[in-house]
């Protein structure tokens, strides 16, 4: 049945849909709160007169489809996939930056704190982020100097003949060595840094208040000071973020600027009423752009799996399904979350402010920095006196560990950027050489004009029986 005939006969629920080309690649995913009108309406000429989706019409051989409870479920689900397939036609968010976190590893006998950018599910416990990635860093200094809990990578399951040199300068607790400490006094420790990291400040300071005057009954002066030390740093803390507060709540402003296919934008947190980190983002392949898809895209995309979400997001336009995305937000990160669009007043000025550093951005980017992927396939067509541009390219290497265990590596370039899923390693097994000389010889383990003939020829051979294009260059 062809696609047209196909989208005819879909349910008027809400549900997503995946288009697919004559090869069986997902091509472009999206939601629907009706599966039939929204798809039928792709194949409606009188559309075609945008050309993306002309573009892509024009490519559907197949289209599948998910039905839904709820347009909620299906924005979810949209979400998760374009993240699965990556489709061509999707705003695809390309972004290796992750925030800092810090790590409390619960599920030791003596927990430490770490600085982390990545969150597994370790039975460990991840507090942040933090903007900007140095306030991490202070924290963990924090942590050091008031609580001695360390982020050492010392096997404390064993015990150790002497400390290292942070119990000297006082700031671990020494739990590496017997008799240093004891389990009742790391633990201690440990739970105040817990407290600590979590928030909760005032249960942490009446515990101290309690501890300290329990140490001076004792007489145990020396210890009753730390607690007392302790007890004001926390105090000044405390101060200090009810001041930041009340100057203005946690927003995230997302601006860009675009000269299709090229495009630059950026995302400024701002903390207390300061901006205190920024993230830049680039495409080079968005030959039509609109912002109606764009924004909306790129707030999913950076939003419903953020371990943090700000209580305002501002846009530079009205968007669609801003309240189902206020709404799904507001469910994943336990607040209220709102996305305006300023329109004047200093809210208005830092969009503008957004969007001068995004054309910023764009223009060290594209125009100095460094040239976009077409200039580079013009540069590389005319030194090599190629046709036409190269849309992709693959390159393969020989390695083998003193003649034995050799093995070929091939990695993708294809439209201006190292295409790592579909990087491949080829173990050399001597088919071709076997098969020329009818022996095994010694001599020829570790030829790589040898090795480099049966990768090749297996890696194009398969291309060839799968009726797959090759690639503009090898």
């Amino acid at each position: 049945m062809e696609p047209k005939e196909q989208a005819a006969q879909l349910p008027e629920s809400p549900g997503v849909y995946m288009f697919k080309d004559a090869g069986g690649r997902v091509i472009y995913v999206g939601k629907a709160n009706s599966l039939r009108n929204r798809v039928r309406s792709y194949f409606l000429e009188s559309r075609w007169t945008d050309a993306k989706t002309g573009s892509l019409a024009r490519e559907i051989a197949d289209l599948e489809t998910i039905v839904v409870a709820n347009e909620r479920e299906a924005l979810a689900l949209e979400h998760n996939l374009i993240k699965q397939y990556r489709p061509k036609f999707n705003v695809v968010l390309r972004d290796d930056k992750t925030y800092p976190y810090i790590k409390f590893t619960a599920y030791e006998k003596y927990p430490r704190v770490y600085f982390t950018r990545h969150i597994k599910k370790d039975g460990s416990l991840y507090f942040g982020p933090y903007f900007p990635a140095s306030l991490a860093r202070r924290i963990l200094h924090f942590v050091h100097k008031r609580f001695l809990v360390p982020s050492c990578s010392v096997d404390l399951t064993r015990p150790h003949p002497r400390p290292c040199l942070q119990y000297y300068i006082h700031r671990c607790l020494g739990p590496c060595v017997p008799g240093l400490t004891t389990e009742e006094r790391y633990a201690e420790a440990a739970h105040d840094v817990r407290m600590f990291l979590d928030g909760r400040r005032h249960d942490l300071v009446k515990s101290l208040e309690e501890r300290m005057a329990t140490a001076s009954e004792k007489e145990l002066y020396e210890q009753a000071a730390a607690y007392r030390d302790l007890l004001r740093t926390l105090e000044d803390i405390e101060e200090r973020q009810r001041i930041a507060a009340a100057q203005g709540d946690d927003t995230d402003v997302l601006a860009y600027y675009a000269e299709p296919p090229l495009v630059a934008a950026n995302l400024f947190h701002l903390r207390a009423g300061r901006v205190v980190d920024r993230r830049e983002f680039y495409w080079e392949d968005l030959e039509e752009f609109h912002p109606a898809e764009f924004v909306p895209s790129l707030l999913k995309q950076l939003y419903l799996e953020a371990e943090y979400l700000p209580k305002a997001i501002h846009v530079p336009e009205e968007i669609e399904d801003r309240e189902l995305l206020e709404e799904l937000f507001t469910e994943r990160s336990g607040h209220k979350v709102e996305i305006f669009t300023p329109q004047r007043g200093s809210k208005r000025a830092i969009l503008d402010l957004v969007k001068n550093n995004a054309e910023h951005s764009f223009t060290q980017r594209f125009r100095v920095l460094k040239p976009n992927s077409k200039a580079i396939a013009e540069a590389l067509q005319n030194a090599l006196n190629l046709p036409e541009e190269p849309i992709r390219i693959e390159s393969f290497d020989i390695s083998h560990m003193q003649g034995t265990d050799t093995v070929a590596s091939m990695v993708a370039w294809e439209k201006g950027r190292m295409k790592k899923s579909d990087y491949r390693k080829f173990i050399i097994r001597g088919e071709e050489r076997a098969e020329v000389l009818k022996i095994v010889d010694q001599r020829w383990q570790n030829d790589d004009f040898a090795s480099m003939r049966e990768a090749v020829s297996r890696r194009y051979r398969r291309l060839q029986d799968e009726k797959k294009s090759l690639p503009s260059l090898i």
